[in-house]
């Protein structure tokens, strides 16, 4: 009895779903937890309007609850008895498949049965264990769909393998429209789909171990880099500490330089200012004699002294001093100027071997597996990253990126159509609006997109009389009438300039010619990490036009400068 209490389903609150906790009723006769259905009117506490979460009769003001002496009694029984609800987990989830014979609530179904084609529970698949009727059914772990496996046509199950279809029939599609086709049994299908899937299973294990092992090794090839790396931090901490150290010295030693050499500059000039201050003061006291001798009436006097105080004056020690007025130490700034210059460059030079260096220092590489199954660890035990270029157009556009043009940045003759794809030169100007990003003199545009750290590949069809391709950090200049400004011809950008008779790569004003067949089509292919930016002419065949080697420091900007009469197109690629 008290199981069939258990098994109703006014035991277990509507709100919690769970065994009746406390349990209270409500005016509208349903019960529930006495926790579960507080916390669902003190969230309507703000309404004054409180309803029953099962039949949604309202109540105004709020019922007090009273406790369920029945029910709770029952509840207590079935604590003693020990028939305790089942688990949370033997309900049905989304992810399970729920028994077709429970009504109510769901338990999670442990079987399916092929005859019946339904799923039940451990409770109500025991029939099918111990009954006489259901000795031939066929049971299977619980699987849904269950309507999948019937035939469309016959509504009867699936049990025979159609290998000239490779599909799964009944019996009488096999002795009808698939008579004449090779059929066998569901099962012995499977026996040999078994041994097929057994193959693979031991292939994945395989590919299992050989991962594993590859990880392994990766980990350590990865500790053995941040160990090396950590080494070398501490290390070129060290030698750049010295570094600063020996410019520290020949600053303070030039300071020190500077410093002395004034002081003894200064020494001397105050000496022989000294020297000329005296001198001066001897040449003022006799200037004083002389005017009291010429105004002495007393002639005897007069001509006693006059042979004393009117012989020419001493030439003395001291040459004649010409003074140096436009005396400074700006040799000494230049120096130092051109001292700074050349360390600059040649720092820029070294940090470039060095940025390369670090660049070809990676963790691993890729192989293809029809060829090598395994990495392989450097002599430093390192993985090293050598990634070939594409060799032909179909493994370019695998790293194919989709460009736009952005109109805040295209000068006023140029014109933008086709999504922001074409671009086009014309005499007659666009009212665009004011922008700092907009070229207000050389006829080029950017777009939009800012490339970093990977590779990519777009390709563009132009017309007319020229344009440049090519990519710019975002500093780029964009007011004036510099022609620095231009795409190429600062060290900012990289461009080709394709015209109809030939092609000149510039970078930061160096050019240089490249012979090649005319192409309407230009693929532009960068792998930033490598530092490599590449045009080449898109036809039956992929036409290396030219390729930069650099060190990229910024994101870069695909951009386009066009000359009278000319129209750019951003290919489609995918």
């Amino acid at each position: 009895m008290a199981s069939d209490l258990w098994s109703e389903e006014h035991l277990n609150c509507p709100v919690c779903l769970e065994i009746l906790n406390d349990p209270v009723a409500i005016p509208c006769g349903h019960s529930y937890c006495t926790g579960c259905i507080k916390n669902c009117w003190d969230q309507t506490d703000h309404t004054g309007v409180y309803s029953c979460p099962q039949c949604r009769e309202t109540f105004t003001p709020r019922p007090v609850l009273r406790r369920n002496i029945v029910l709770t009694e029952v509840v207590e029984k079935l604590k003693k008895t020990g028939l305790n609800p089942p688990p949370a987990q033997s309900y049905a989830g989304p992810r399970n498949v729920p028994c077709d014979a429970c009504t109510g609530r769901k338990f999670k179904a442990v079987k399916s049965c092929l005859t019946c084609l339904a799923s039940y529970c451990e409770t109500h698949v025991k029939p099918h264990y111990e009954g006489a009727a259901f000795k031939r059914h066929k049971l299977v772990n619980a699987t849904g769909n269950l309507e999948q496996k019937l035939c469309a046509e016959h509504q009867r199950l699936c049990e025979v393998f159609c290998r000239t279809d490779q599909t799964y029939i009944c019996w009488l599609c096999a002795d009808e429209e698939h008579k004449s086709h090779d059929t066998v049994s569901a099962e012995k299908e499977r026996s040999v789909k078994q041994k097929q899937l057994g193959e693979t299973q031991t292939e994945i294990q395989q590919r299992i171990q050989e991962r594993l092992k590859e990880t392994e090794e990766l980990k350590h090839a990865v500790e053995s880099l941040k160990r090396s790396a950590q080494i070398e931090i501490k290390k070129s901490e060290k030698i750049f500490t010295e570094l600063i150290r020996s410019i520290e010295k020949i600053h303070t030693e030039v300071i020190e330089l500077i410093v002395a050499n004034k002081k003894a500059a200064v020494n001397q000039a105050e000496g022989l200012m000294k020297k000329l201050e005296q001198e001066i003061a001897e040449l003022c006291r006799r200037n004083v004699e002389l005017k009291q001798l010429s105004e002495t009436e007393d002639h005897i006097h007069f001509l006693q002294n006059f042979q004393s105080l009117c012989a020419p004056p001493e030439a003395g020690d001291l040459p004649s001093v010409t003074v140096n007025t436009g005396i400074s130490f700006g040799a000494v700034r230049k120096a130092v100027s051109e001292l700074k210059g050349h360390i600059e460059v040649f720092c820029k030079g070294e940090l470039f071997k060095i940025t390369k260096t670090v660049n070809e220092t990676a963790v691993y590489t890729l192989r293809s597996r029809s060829s090598d199954r395994r990495f392989k660890v450097n002599e430093a035990g390192v993985y090293s990253l050598q990634a070939p270029e594409p060799r032909n157009r179909a493994e370019f556009l695998k790293y194919s990126f989709q460009l736009t043009l952005d109109p805040n940045t295209a000068h006023s003759v140029l014109c933008l159509s086709e999504g922001n794809r074409k671009v086009t030169w014309r005499r007659e100007t666009e009212r665009y609006r004011d922008h700092p990003e907009r070229f207000d003199r050389y006829s080029q545009v950017l777009c939009r997109e800012d490339l970093s750290g990977s590779r990519c590949y777009w390709e563009m069809e132009w017309s007319g009389v020229g344009a440049f391709i090519g990519v710019t950090y975002k500093g780029i200049s964009r007011k004036g009438r510099d022609v620095s400004i231009v795409l190429g011809y600062n060290d900012k950008s990289w461009s080709l300039d394709c015209s109809v008779s030939s092609y000149t790569a510039r970078h930061n004003s160096n050019e240089t010619s490249v012979a090649a067949p005319h192409s309407p089509r230009i693929g532009v292919y960068l792998d930033f990490n490598a530092g490599t930016l590449s045009f080449y002419g898109v036809s039956d065949t992929m036409i290396l036009l030219h390729r930069f080697q650099t060190t990229f420091t910024e994101p870069l900007y695909p951009g386009f400068r066009l000359r009278a009469d000319s129209t750019v197109t951003i290919c489609q690629l995918n």
